[in-house]
């Protein structure tokens, strides 16, 4: 695929600078791959497309308040930083700004000393960053960190639980899982009570959230790995749907790069730990996931690369074309689609 055919139009007042009030009341554009229709509804009437013993599964991972601004030793300079990822035990992968002046040895200090940093190396990422000690990361991020927004977010944020799923649980993303935004608590019990199983799994999402594509074919684009966690319970609820003939609903792309990495090996889906670099693209087979609720999302991104897979090229940009026409809010404070 030409990098050209992930592209489309999106006026800027159209990418949603703040959360609605109420999570639930976004609009859903309801895609039918098979009767090839759209529909505009909003989000809680989800539960109007999903039947008992359908499994939903959600990624509840946890935003960390990983933006952080200090200062170059001895020379007073500012920096900031955007923690990705725990490599080992202490060292960081991490997004710096400015870094042109960063070199292997340079030490950083956050807050009035309560957090020392080292520069390793240059990565195609950043910076490998070493704190010491390697556990008052986690200790201090809450006191001095704040909650990264997209960059294409130009408002600050009034209260960063609006970037939580209401889900969330599992400490270590950079970005949230963004389809999730939209459930309450309230709609999630509405859909158990109609015998929906409700099941999470982990995904910690890393650099390729900030990276857009640049290969002109698109398979050349060489993504990152992030780390997924699929428990014991959701993998069963998983493979009992599957038996019954019942759908598995993934809540968002993540889910979907989490449950179709633990399927490459024929069989059930088994629990699993560890790190996937898998990126989906048109031609893709899916094995797992049936149904999938997401956003819209940027053009020239391996998230719409991976819509195109799911719900087919034309179809896909029949929709966006009618999201943008009806003013629908766009990227990660915006409006949703199921796709069926």
């Amino acid at each position: 695929m030409l990098l050209k055919e992930l592209d489309y139009e999106l006026p800027e007042e159209l990418i949603a600078q703040t959360p609605l009030e109420q999570r639930d009341l976004s609009r859903l554009l309801v895609l039918d791959r098979r009767q090839q229709t759209i529909t505009h509804r909003r989000f809680r009437d989800l539960p109007e497309y999903l039947h008992a013993g359908d499994v939903l599964v959600a990624n509840d991972t946890r935003v960390l308040p990983a933006r952080l601004y200090g200062v170059k030793w001895p020379t007073g300079a500012r920096i900031e930083f955007l923690l990705l990822r725990e490599i080992e035990p202490g060292v960081w992968e991490t997004l710096v700004r400015p870094s042109r002046r960063l070199k292997p040895g340079t030490r950083v200090v956050f807050g009035e000393g309560q957090l020392v940093a080292e520069a390793l190396e240059r990565t195609s990422a950043g910076w490998r960053m070493r704190f010491d000690p390697a556990e008052a990361v986690r200790q201090w991020l809450p006191h001095l960190g704040e909650t990264p927004l997209p960059p294409y977010i130009k408002r600050r944020l009034q209260d960063p639980d609006r970037y939580q799923t209401v889900y969330a649980a599992q400490n270590g993303s950079a970005a949230a899982p963004t389809a999730g935004l939209h459930f309450t608590p309230e709609l999630l019990q509405q859909l158990q009570a109609q015998g929906v199983v409700c099941v999470f799994l982990t995904l910690h999402i890393g650099l390729d959230t900030f990276r857009p594509i640049k290969a002109e074919c698109v398979e050349e684009h060489s993504m990152h790995s992030e780390y997924y966690e699929i428990p014991a319970e959701t993998a069963a609820a998983i493979n009992a749907a599957r038996t019954q003939g019942k759908r598995v609903v993934a809540v968002g792309t993540t889910c979907v790069r989490a449950l179709e990495s633990a399927a490459q090996r024929e069989g059930p889906v088994e629990p699993r730990r560890e790190w996937t670099s898998l990126f989906i693209t048109p031609g893709y087979r899916f094995r797992v996931v049936d149904a999938l609720v997401t956003n819209f999302h940027l053009p020239r991104s391996t998230l719409l690369a991976l819509i195109y897979a799911f719900a087919g090229t034309e179809l896909v940009r029949r929709a966006y074309a009618e999201a943008v026409q009806r003013r629908y809010r766009f990227l990660s404070f915006g409006d949703a689609m199921l796709i069926l």
